[in-house]
């Protein structure tokens, strides 16, 4: 297996820097073939690497050569595979090679279509360096190039504006995260004297007790950086305005991969959390309270990509939940279920938008299944796995997030209320979504059903999001085992019955009884509520008003700081006297020589005077 892991990441490379390269010389079809066929083969190798690891599950750690060595400081290009770092392999190069195919047709009429499949390529080849890394410093290379990555891609449409800020405003947010987790590593290396992520573990296992405050210091700085990049509280407010980008982007990076590396920063860093009770509170609380505001905000969305946005946000806040709880298991297995129902409804999602005429607006379509049978399948589907309803792969990772917080000993049933609650509300959203865009009258007449290439890869993802629960991960020899007793009857009915009564909430209200909806529902600006809501609870007017406004301020006042007028000044003078010497240029021949003639005069009496006073002195 050794031979080729290498290749894994480096295809999609390749592939990027030679359709970057020759972008203007090659053909759709060629461009196409590279870009969704790079991902392919990287896609075969890893099912071929899954199959050879289920075989034989030992740990393997491959080192390709010594990126650098100084002083303590050692760091190689190297891959460690285990069970975590196969189901984000798989989860990247599968899923990502579904969403490359459904671009080919999607993105088809495109004017940069090479460019579109180069950032792609290129954000999935960082996506796996991240995943696959074996010490901090690679995995943080990795980080930050998807980092880049989906700045580019949200920003693809650069000539509207509206579209470079939302890149711009992912972009920064983002950092805010990384700079707090670049702190968190230089702790780790000072503290530990090491970067590699199974040395350092062992280390801080080994040095610090639980509780220690240097540990909760470099768990806590570490959750910021994972809560800018997956999208949660309070660096949360990029990922709503980042669906200015093209639809499967937003299946790809903002759904089933860069958004979920947080979570993957925290379950492989398990072994240091584990240290840090307060930490893992920390992060049980914001996944909860995450969950809930986005839930709440999507429940008043009128734009189909933005309640999903909404969505992905509320649902990486249950796998910080059952992070924060303990329930690692629980968290990379809703990672994974997430990764298919959530791509799934982007995907779908962008079949609506490619057959409306590039319509987002949820109250201007309506009466869609019978029109995009396949599309409405997804949507269902998907949907359903949303709101985890039983028999989905969302019902079974879900669940098991609610009773593993349950059964928490200091604030479960708490953290067990906010998450059902929130599934109370992701029922209702959800079929509020597959109502009002499929049901009813129809609103804006579709072209023709999407081709086989948008088709394939929502009927593939169906059939993950049905079956994905019922999959196995091989992470038993990976995370502590899970110690839970079963709990109470009711507590699993109640679980299972809140998703169906959220769900029941919307068909009478969207189905049944239309006319009684709630404007707070069909009109985000009818009330102060309804408008709160819909501006996310108004944390970026918040956020303007606490940090952009007084920078841009600061910055107003520096721009006409007194040191300024001494560069002004010479700026002025210059500009008088070339004023005044530009008198001189009258274009009169009879000036020019009496100029001459005069200059003449002055300079032989210079030179006649200047030696007779130099002999007196």
């Amino acid at each position: 297996m050794q031979e080729f892991i290498w290749l894994i990441p480096l295809l999609p490379l390749l592939s990027a820097i030679f359709l970057m390269g020759f972008s203007s010389k090659l053909p759709p079809k060629v461009v196409a073939c590279f870009g969704t066929g790079s991902v392919g083969l990287s896609a075969f190798l890893t099912c071929h690497l899954t199959l050879g690891y289920l075989k034989d599950p030992d740990l393997l750690t491959v080192t390709l050569w010594t990126w650098m060595r100084v002083s303590d400081l050692s760091a190689n290009v190297g891959f460690h595979i285990d069970g975590l770092t196969i189901v984000m392999m798989m989860i990247i190069t599968c899923v990502g090679f579904l969403i490359h195919l459904f671009s080919c047709e999607f993105m088809a009429h495109d004017k940069s279509y090479a460019r579109y499949f180069a950032y792609l390529n290129m954000f999935v080849s960082a996506m796996l360096v991240l995943v696959m890394s074996d010490n901090l410093l690679l995995l943080y290379l990795g980080w930050e190039g998807v980092g880049v990555c989906s700045y580019l891609l949200v920003g693809f449409w650069y000539q509207h504006s509206s579209n470079g800020r939302a890149a711009r405003k992912a972009f920064i947010v983002t950092r805010i995260g990384d700079t707090a987790m670049m702190l968190g590593l230089l702790i780790l290396f000072t503290e530990l004297r090491s970067l590699d992520i199974q040395i350092l573990v062992s280390s801080a296992q080994a040095r610090w007790q639980t509780g220690e405050s240097m540990a909760t210091l470099a768990c806590l700085l570490l959750l910021a950086g994972a809560a800018g990049k997956s999208a949660q509280f309070p660096l949360h407010t990029w990922l709503p305005d980042a669906m200015a980008g093209p639809t499967p982007v937003s299946a790809l990076i903002h759904a089933a991969t860069m958004v979920t590396a947080g979570v993957y920063l925290i379950a492989r860093m398990h072994g240091l959390f584990i240290i840090s009770p307060h930490a893992l509170l920390a992060i049980a609380f914001i996944g909860v309270g995450t969950s809930l505001m986005a839930a709440f905000s999507a429940l008043v969305q009128t734009d189909i990509k933005r309640i999903l946005a909404y969505s992905t946000i509320s649902q990486i806040g249950y796998m910080f939940l059952a992070l924060g709880v303990g329930a690692w298991s629980a968290a990379v297995f809703h990672l994974m279920t997430h990764a298919f129902f959530k791509a799934l409804l982007f995907l779908g999602s962008g079949a609506i938008i490619h057959c409306l005429h590039h319509e987002h607006d949820i109250f201007k379509m309506g009466g869609l299944w019978r029109r995009m049978p396949i599309t409405f399948a997804s949507f269902l589907i998907g949907s359903s796995a949303l709101a985890a309803l039983p028999f989905t792969s969302g019902f079974f990772s879900k669940d098991l997030i609610l009773l593993s917080a349950y059964q928490l000993e200091e604030f479960g049933p708490i953290l067990w209320a906010g998450g059902l609650l929130g599934a109370l509300i992701t029922a209702l959203y959800s079929f509020r979504l597959v109502f009002l865009v499929f049901f009813g009258p129809i609103q804006t007449l579709p072209d023709k059903e999407n081709g086989w290439r948008i088709s394939l890869p929502l009927i593939v993802l169906c059939i993950l999001s049905l079956v994905g629960g019922y999959f196995t991960l091989p992470l038993n020899n990976l995370f502590p085992i899970e110690q839970m007793s079963h709990p109470a009857l009711w507590v699993e009915v109640v679980s299972i019955i809140t998703p169906l009564l959220g769900v029941l909430i919307a068909y009478i209200l969207f189905i049944k009884v239309p006319t009684r909806v709630p404007k707070l529902l069909t009109s985000p600006h009818e009330n102060i509520l309804s408008h709160f809501l819909f501006l996310g609870w108004k944390l970026d007017e918040f956020y303007d008003r606490l940090l952009v406004l007084p920078y841009t301020r600061f910055t107003s006042i520096l721009l006409y700081e007194p040191v300024d007028k001494l560069y002004n000044a010479v700026v002025l003078l210059n500009q008088k006297l070339h004023a005044l010497f530009s008198l001189s240029q009258s274009g009169r021949m009879r000036w020019y020589v009496v100029s001459i003639v005069i200059g003449f005069i002055i300079l032989l009496g210079i030179a006649i005077t200047i030696p007779k006073g130099l002999s007196q002195w």
